[in-house]
């Protein structure tokens, strides 16, 4: 019988690809006034509030066991705090290019891990769509990539170094432990809440006399949208994702990531896209296509 397409999961993964590609935006315009690990705890703070909310209202809150905490503990501390938080925390000396062409090294050591951890068997089709695929991030970005060499953004260079090492680790774990709880608003909850209490601490830690008053209202509304949609509505979704399709099929969405970011730029930014741009969402568009394609199998009626 031929299978209906999952639509659901189709939407999940443009949500993905579409929403996380805008917080690059997000973050940088965030951290122009407000402290990143404040920009963080916000985040996760009011997406962990919603959670709280949906929850109560679908009277589904309870504890979920210490086995279970356990498994929403490591993603939300290699995740949400490492990941996400020295993210924030990069991009406020890094070039957004820079941030995006490193975070999209994830898929790569994903691809890796996934391998070596057995969640999906070591294929050369992988291999080349990956590297296909990061080909296409680096010829965006070929002009600056000396930037690298830049000693003004060392710190960066080495915060985006480990968020992606704990992106990549958090995302094989979920992967590995997908299937051990089906309700993922209750298993968000206690990772939003989990990592807004560690960041709240590391907050107080690294600012601990925060001016509120310096914060510029386009900074609080970033840090609002990176709550509702780069929390709730994309992280809800890479979940979802992750449940049906394989982490390096989940994490190649880091490719289109960088698209959606190089278009803000040209759209908001006044930034040219060239014929550069072109050829490397071609490769980029190439990597995704020969990780996801499937022959058709032949049926007998």
């Amino acid at each position: 019988m031929k299978q209906n397409p999952d639509y659901k999961l189709f939407l999940c993964m443009a949500t993905v690809g579409i929403v996380w590609g805008t917080t690059f935006l997000g973050i940088r315009v965030a951290v122009e006034t407000i402290p990143p690990w404040f920009v963080t705890s916000i985040r996760q703070g009011l997406a962990g509030l919603i959670m709280l909310i949906i929850l109560l209202y679908k009277k589904q809150l309870k504890w979920i066991g210490w086995e279970n905490f356990r498994h929403q503990l490591i993603p939300a501390l290699l995740m949400i705090v490492i990941a996400n938080g020295f993210t924030t925390v990069a991009e406020q000396t890094l070039p957004s290019g820079l941030a995006s062409i490193m975070s999209a090294l994830s898929p790569v050591l994903i691809f890796i891990g996934s391998v070596i951890f057995g969640l999906q068997k070591p294929s050369l089709k992988g291999f080349i769509g990956v590297i296909i695929g990061f080909a296409g991030v680096v010829f965006i970005f070929k002009e600056g990539l000396g930037s690298f060499l830049d000693s003004n953004y060392q710190h960066g260079l080495l915060f985006m170094g480990l968020a992606i090492l704990g992106w990549a680790s958090g995302t094989i774990y979920t992967k590995t432990h997908a299937n051990k709880s089906n309700n993922i608003t209750l298993n968000l909850f206690y990772q939003f809440t989990i990592a807004t209490l560690v960041q709240l601490v590391l907050a107080f830690i690294f600012s601990p006399n925060p001016d509120v008053s310096l914060w510029s209202t386009r900074s609080i509304f970033a840090a609002l949208y990176l709550s509702v949609f780069g929390s709730i509505l994309a992280f809800f979704s890479y979940h979802y994702a992750l449940k049906r399709v394989t982490a390096i099929q989940v994490s190649i969405l880091s490719y289109i990531n960088t698209i959606i970011a190089v278009f803000l730029g040209w759209l908001l930014l006044d930034e040219v896209i060239t014929v550069d741009f072109i050829i490397a969402t071609a490769l980029i568009i190439s990597g995704v296509f020969i990780i996801n394609y499937k022959k058709k199998e032949k049926r007998i009626v």
